[in-house]
Protein backbone atom coordinates (compact mmCIF):
# COMPACT_ATOMS: atom_id res chain seq x y z
CA UNK A 1 0.00 0.00 0.00
CA UNK A 2 1.48 3.65 -1.20
CA UNK A 3 1.43 6.10 1.47
CA UNK A 4 2.78 7.58 4.41
CA UNK A 5 3.36 5.20 6.94
CA UNK A 6 2.78 5.43 11.00
CA UNK A 7 5.26 3.62 13.20
CA UNK A 8 3.46 1.86 15.62
CA UNK A 9 4.93 -0.80 18.02
CA UNK A 10 6.23 -3.61 16.08
CA UNK A 11 5.19 -2.85 12.58
CA UNK A 12 4.58 0.50 10.76
CA UNK A 13 0.90 0.71 9.85
CA UNK A 14 -0.57 3.33 7.22
CA UNK A 15 -2.05 6.71 8.36
CA UNK A 16 -5.48 6.88 6.97
CA UNK A 17 -6.32 9.82 5.04
CA UNK A 18 -9.22 11.74 6.13
CA UNK A 19 -12.18 12.54 3.13
CA UNK A 20 -13.22 16.00 3.70
CA UNK A 21 -16.24 17.53 1.52
CA UNK A 22 -15.74 19.73 -1.10
CA UNK A 23 -15.31 23.69 0.53
CA UNK A 24 -18.50 25.43 0.79
CA UNK A 25 -19.49 28.01 -1.48
CA UNK A 26 -18.48 31.02 1.50
CA UNK A 27 -15.19 28.98 1.68
CA UNK A 28 -14.41 29.49 -1.95
CA UNK A 29 -15.94 33.25 -1.97
CA UNK A 30 -13.76 34.38 0.86
CA UNK A 31 -10.50 33.73 -1.01
CA UNK A 32 -11.27 36.75 -3.37
CA UNK A 33 -12.05 38.70 -0.82
CA UNK A 34 -8.70 38.23 0.86
CA UNK A 35 -6.65 38.56 -2.15
CA UNK A 36 -8.20 42.00 -3.13
CA UNK A 37 -7.45 42.99 1.30
CA UNK A 38 -4.21 42.08 1.06
CA UNK A 39 -2.71 42.79 -2.15
CA UNK A 40 -5.57 45.06 -4.43
CA UNK A 41 -5.85 47.41 -1.32
CA UNK A 42 -1.91 48.03 -1.02
CA UNK A 43 -1.58 48.62 -4.67
CA UNK A 44 -4.59 50.90 -4.62
CA UNK A 45 -3.08 52.94 -1.48
CA UNK A 46 0.67 52.69 -3.08
CA UNK A 47 -0.85 54.60 -6.37
CA UNK A 48 -2.66 56.79 -4.57
CA UNK A 49 0.04 58.00 -2.30
CA UNK A 50 2.42 58.27 -5.99
CA UNK A 51 -0.02 60.47 -7.30
CA UNK A 52 -0.68 62.66 -3.96
CA UNK A 53 2.93 63.12 -3.95
CA UNK A 54 3.14 63.71 -7.50
CA UNK A 55 0.91 66.79 -7.05
CA UNK A 56 1.72 68.04 -4.15
CA UNK A 57 5.19 66.48 -3.41
CA UNK A 58 6.69 63.69 -1.43
CA UNK A 59 7.61 65.15 1.55
CA UNK A 60 4.36 66.92 2.41
CA UNK A 61 2.24 63.64 1.28
CA UNK A 62 4.05 61.72 3.65
CA UNK A 63 3.31 64.58 5.87
CA UNK A 64 -0.35 64.09 5.30
CA UNK A 65 -0.86 60.93 5.82
CA UNK A 66 1.16 60.90 9.59
CA UNK A 67 -1.15 64.08 9.90
CA UNK A 68 -4.15 61.84 9.82
CA UNK A 69 -2.98 58.86 11.60
CA UNK A 70 -2.94 61.35 14.58
CA UNK A 71 -5.99 63.24 13.64
CA UNK A 72 -7.52 60.14 13.30
CA UNK A 73 -5.96 58.75 16.66
CA UNK A 74 -7.24 61.71 18.35
CA UNK A 75 -11.23 61.38 17.45
CA UNK A 76 -11.06 57.84 17.50
CA UNK A 77 -10.21 58.00 21.69
CA UNK A 78 -12.28 60.53 21.94
CA UNK A 79 -15.20 58.84 20.20
CA UNK A 80 -13.90 55.41 22.46
CA UNK A 81 -14.46 57.55 25.81
CA UNK A 82 -18.01 58.74 24.21
CA UNK A 83 -19.30 55.03 23.86
CA UNK A 84 -17.66 53.79 26.84
CA UNK A 85 -19.97 56.09 28.54
CA UNK A 86 -22.78 55.55 26.67
CA UNK A 87 -22.13 51.33 27.66
CA UNK A 88 -21.83 52.28 31.59
CA UNK A 89 -24.98 53.94 30.93
CA UNK A 90 -26.92 51.13 29.67
CA UNK A 91 -25.21 48.76 32.00
CA UNK A 92 -26.77 51.07 34.69
CA UNK A 93 -29.86 50.87 33.62
CA UNK A 94 -29.72 47.29 33.66
CA UNK A 95 -29.94 46.72 29.43
CA UNK A 96 -27.53 44.86 27.55
CA UNK A 97 -25.13 47.21 25.82
CA UNK A 98 -25.41 45.69 22.49
CA UNK A 99 -25.48 48.40 20.15
CA UNK A 100 -22.61 50.40 22.04
CA UNK A 101 -20.57 47.46 22.05
CA UNK A 102 -21.08 47.14 18.07
CA UNK A 103 -20.34 50.75 17.68
CA UNK A 104 -17.21 50.35 19.84
CA UNK A 105 -16.48 47.82 17.16
CA UNK A 106 -17.00 49.87 14.41
CA UNK A 107 -14.18 51.83 16.15
CA UNK A 108 -11.91 50.23 16.65
CA UNK A 109 -12.13 49.32 12.85
CA UNK A 110 -11.84 52.82 12.27
CA UNK A 111 -8.60 53.37 14.52
CA UNK A 112 -7.07 50.62 12.65
CA UNK A 113 -7.55 52.09 8.99
CA UNK A 114 -6.40 55.51 10.44
CA UNK A 115 -3.12 54.05 11.45
CA UNK A 116 -2.52 52.34 7.98
CA UNK A 117 -0.64 54.68 5.89
CA UNK A 118 -2.70 55.54 3.02
CA UNK A 119 -5.09 57.74 1.66
CA UNK A 120 -7.94 55.27 0.87
CA UNK A 121 -7.63 53.63 4.39
CA UNK A 122 -8.37 56.83 5.76
CA UNK A 123 -11.06 58.05 3.91
CA UNK A 124 -12.51 54.26 5.30
CA UNK A 125 -11.16 55.75 8.99
CA UNK A 126 -12.90 58.80 8.68
CA UNK A 127 -16.03 57.98 7.74
CA UNK A 128 -16.52 55.16 9.83
CA UNK A 129 -16.35 58.30 12.52
CA UNK A 130 -19.32 59.82 11.37
CA UNK A 131 -21.95 58.40 14.18
CA UNK A 132 -25.10 58.06 11.94
CA UNK A 133 -23.13 56.44 9.35
CA UNK A 134 -21.85 53.95 12.16
CA UNK A 135 -25.18 52.80 13.09
CA UNK A 136 -26.47 52.43 9.49
CA UNK A 137 -23.70 50.28 8.75
CA UNK A 138 -24.88 48.49 11.84
CA UNK A 139 -27.83 48.13 10.74
CA UNK A 140 -27.60 47.21 7.40
CA UNK A 141 -24.91 44.67 7.93
CA UNK A 142 -25.95 43.03 11.25
CA UNK A 143 -29.16 43.46 11.01
CA UNK A 144 -29.69 44.74 14.54
CA UNK A 145 -33.51 45.31 15.09
CA UNK A 146 -34.89 46.68 18.48
CA UNK A 147 -36.92 44.22 20.65
CA UNK A 148 -40.75 45.62 20.93
CA UNK A 149 -42.63 44.19 23.92
CA UNK A 150 -46.64 43.37 22.78
CA UNK A 151 -47.51 46.06 25.61
CA UNK A 152 -45.18 48.73 24.63
CA UNK A 153 -44.19 49.06 27.80
CA UNK A 154 -40.52 48.73 29.04
CA UNK A 155 -40.63 48.43 32.56
CA UNK A 156 -43.61 45.20 32.79
CA UNK A 157 -41.41 43.78 34.88
CA UNK A 158 -39.65 40.55 35.18
CA UNK A 159 -40.78 37.84 32.57
CA UNK A 160 -43.11 34.89 34.49
CA UNK A 161 -42.77 31.50 32.75
CA UNK A 162 -45.49 29.12 34.16
CA UNK A 163 -45.02 25.15 34.18
CA UNK A 164 -45.40 22.26 36.76
CA UNK A 165 -42.69 20.81 38.41
CA UNK A 166 -42.03 17.97 40.87
CA UNK A 167 -39.48 18.07 43.61
CA UNK A 168 -37.37 14.65 43.79
CA UNK A 169 -35.93 13.76 46.45
CA UNK A 170 -32.32 12.41 46.82
CA UNK A 171 -31.96 9.36 49.17
CA UNK A 172 -28.70 9.41 50.67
Amino acid sequence: MAGPWLPLGRGYRPLLRCQTAAPSYQETATVPIFVLLFIGVPLIEIYLLIKVGAVIGAVPAIALTVLCSLLGTWLVRRQGFSVLMRVRETLARNEVPALELLDGALLLVAGLFLLLPGFLTDIIGFLLLIPPLRRWVIRRYVGVIPVRTLSGDPQQGPRVIEGHFRRIRRED
